[in-house]
Parts: C-alpha cells; sequence; structure tokens
C-alpha cells in the first residue's frame, strides 16, 4: 500500500539529491526566460519532426532502394535547429549537464559565486565570439546564395548557418538571465519577483 507521506519524503530527498542552486526570478530574467522556455518548447518538437525524416529515409533507401540527399541534409538541418536553441533552453531551466565532483559539496553562496564567474569569464566571451564570427558567416552565405554540393541537395544554405547565429544570441540572453538571478542572490540587486506565498 502507499504511503503518501514516504512518497513526499523520497521526492524531497531527489530534490536534494540534484543540488540545483535555487535563484531568485527577477524582472529581466522572467520577460528573458518566459520567451526562451516558450520557444524551447515549440522547437522541442522539431525531435519528433526528425524521427519521421530518419524512418522515411530508410524506408525509401532499404525498401525501395532510393536514397534521397535532400533527406538526409535535413536530417542534420533539424538536429542542428534542435541543438543550437535546445541550448539556451538548458542554461534557463539549469537542466545542462554539470561536473558536480567538486561544486555539489560546496555552500550554495560559493556555488553562486563560481557559476557568476563562470558565465562572465568563460561563457559570455565564449558567446561573444561566436556571435562576431557567425555574422560574416552568414552574411557571405546569403550573398553568394549558397547551396548544397550535392546537384540534388538544399539551397539557401544561408538559413541553416543563420541558425548559428540565432542559437547563440538565445544563449547569451539566457546567460544575461542567469546572471540576473545570481546577482539578485548574491547582492540584492536587481530586487527579486515576489511570488503569492511571500509575506508582504
Amino acid at each position: 500500500m502507499n504511503n503518501p507521506g514516504h512518497q513526499e519524503e523520497f521526492r524531497i530527498d531527489l530534490d536534494e539529491l540534484s543540488r540545483h542552486l535555487r535563484l531568485p526570478q527577477t524582472v529581466l530574467s522572467n520577460i528573458i526566460e518566459k520567451l526562451v522556455l516558450r520557444i524551447g518548447e515549440s522547437v522541442s518538437w522539431i525531435w519528433i519532426v526528425l524521427l519521421g525524416v530518419v524512418v522515411l529515409n530508410v524506408t525509401m533507401r532499404y525498401v525501395f532502394g532510393e536514397g534521397r540527399i535532400e533527406f538526409e541534409e535535413i536530417q542534420w538541418h533539424l538536429y542542428s535547429i534542435g541543438f543550437l536553441m535546445g541550448l539556451s533552453y538548458g542554461v534557463s531551466t539549469d537542466s545542462h549537464i554539470r561536473v558536480d565532483l567538486f561544486r555539489e559539496k560546496m555552500p550554495a553562496r560559493l556555488q553562486a559565486w563560481i557559476e557568476l564567474y563562470g558565465i562572465l569569464l568563460l561563457l559570455l566571451p565564449f558567446i561573444a565570439l561566436v556571435v562576431i564570427y557567425a555574422v560574416p558567416f552568414v552574411e557571405y552565405s546569403f550573398s553568394t546564395a549558397e547551396r548544397s554540393e550535392s546537384p540534388a541537395g538544399l539551397s539557401h544554405r544561408w538559413l541553416i548557418k543563420s541558425m548559428l547565429l540565432t542559437g547563440f544570441i538565445f544563449l547569451g540572453l539566457s546567460a544575461f538571465s542567469r546572471l540576473s538571478r545570481l546577482s539578485c542572490y548574491l547582492f540584492g540587486f536587481p530586487n527579486r519577483i515576489r511570488e503569492q506565498g511571500d509575506a508582504g
């Protein structure tokens, strides 16, 4: 027989094991994260489309003996879109992979300081470099009407290349959102958003 109290205790234990830093929401983080989460949830359906394209391509190749280069190319296009747009979703939901061998044993404030410096010194400079170099990368593809090198391949290659720029712009927004929440936690500004259960 199930014991509700036992289930609640088990759920709390799982939360404790996850060791996620619980950060307050700010006005900036709330605006950015609503946008990023909405886009992330919409783009997540792309994995179903990708699965369908893979199954269709395999069926055509091995059942009907007719492979299509367009389907092969659209597979990595869809994968790229899902991956690049998933980066910002992972940062906003704090569901990305961490190497927590040492961090998980640290006090919460020290975890916050490490994450703050990680974003400022590693993540944001990396995003800036990718965005700076992605702009001419996409511009060149657009101006030359770049298409696949395969005769039956896809045209408008600048569209998929622009996803690199778009994905990293959204990743930058998510990083600023996270910075806002870390700053609120560590320094008290910007002010956190009061939740319904808060007093006063």
